[in-house]
């Protein structure tokens, strides 16, 4: 009688699994974790923001419609009001607007232009503001003069002007050329000029601060290059207050792309964001059609405030002084 052989479980022991459960423990236990815990408003604001971000990525499963398409809109159906109005009708949760655009379906598209826009406007605007902060930082002199000069010579102009300049400009450059791809472009492009410059003097700060110190000066003897030195040893000392203006940035990025379409300077009416739909909505607000802007506005406030609080709770979260 031949012996059975029984199996066992291994336990995974591998550098990769130890390095990621350690990594874990050390995110569960840190002070931000803990502060995040303790805050409920906190927790609900991220939450939100999870979800908005969810339905922007979900939006062609969960609309009822492809509000860009033309040929699934009808002109019967248009200024249908709610569902649970007397004059509601299936399946418009929120009615329509005037071109027979099923509101819901049209907050969850324009949600994800939002989003895309305001995520890579922060993007753009994060990457030029660091690049120049840390040149200007670690370089000094004439370069660093000459970059905050320019600094401050934009800091004298309110970003929504940045943003019509350069969407004006880019408008009467490419003219009829710029269809509804190109258009988005250019309003990330806008408000990624915006925002550069409050990455740039903190970071330029914070590296005037660290390049002095022994590390660097110890990493300058080995020989070490001077990007490398930027990125891999001065950079990450910054990374608290960037993740804070980054979180705050977002914000003001989509309030930016939504001001610009309400005032016709950004999205088409074929692609329309959030702001857009304000914009279409707001003709139609004093004929009894309130639901055309009342949905998408309180869709708009409620992103920007959940993203607020969010920063606002990463500001004091990464404070020491309040640790």
């Amino acid at each position: 009688m031949s012996d059975a052989v029984v199996p066992h479980r291994v336990e995974p022991n591998t550098p990769t699994a130890r390095a990621g459960t350690n990594w874990l423990r050390r995110a569960l236990d840190s002070d931000i974790f803990y502060s995040f815990r303790r805050s409920r408003m906190t927790m609900v604001a991220a939450a939100i923001t999870v979800l908005f971000f969810l339905l922007a990525i979900f939006a062609s499963q969960l609309a009822v419609q492809n509000p860009f398409d033309p040929a699934q809109l009808q002109l019967m159906n248009s200024r249908i009001s709610p569902i649970w109005t007397a004059e509601g009708q299936t399946p418009f949760l929120l009615g329509t607007d005037e071109q027979g655009r099923d509101v819901f379906s049209a907050i969850l598209y324009g949600l994800r232009i939002s989003l895309v826009v305001g995520v890579l406007g922060v993007i753009l605007a994060g990457t030029l503001g660091i690049t120049l902060g840390l040149i200007a930082g670690y370089v000094g002199g004439a370069v660093d003069g000459l970059i905050m000069r320019i600094a401050d010579v934009q800091l004298t102009f309110p970003a929504i002007l940045i943003a019509l300049l350069v969407n004006g400009v880019a408008k009467s450059v490419l003219g009829n050329r710029l269809d509804a791809m190109s258009t988005l472009g250019v309003l990330v492009i806008a408000i990624g000029l915006s925002f550069w410059v409050q990455y740039a003097r903190t970071v330029r700060g914070s590296v005037m601060v660290e390049k002095n110190k022994d590390y660097v000066a110890a990493a300058q003897l080995i020989g070490l290059p001077a990007p490398k030195i930027m990125l891999r040893h001065v950079l990450p000392n910054a990374m608290g207050p960037i993740l804070v203006i980054a979180t705050i940035n977002l914000a003001l990025a989509i309030i930016t792309e939504a001001t610009l379409s309400f005032l016709g300077a950004g999205m088409p009416d074929t692609m329309p964001s959030l702001g857009t739909l304000i914009r279409i909505g707001n003709n139609y607000l004093f004929a009894g059609e309130w639901w055309i802007v009342a949905f998408p506005g309180l869709a708009l406030a409620g992103l920007i405030l959940s993203i607020n609080l969010l920063g606002d709770w990463l500001r004091d979260a990464l404070n020491p002084k309040l640790r």
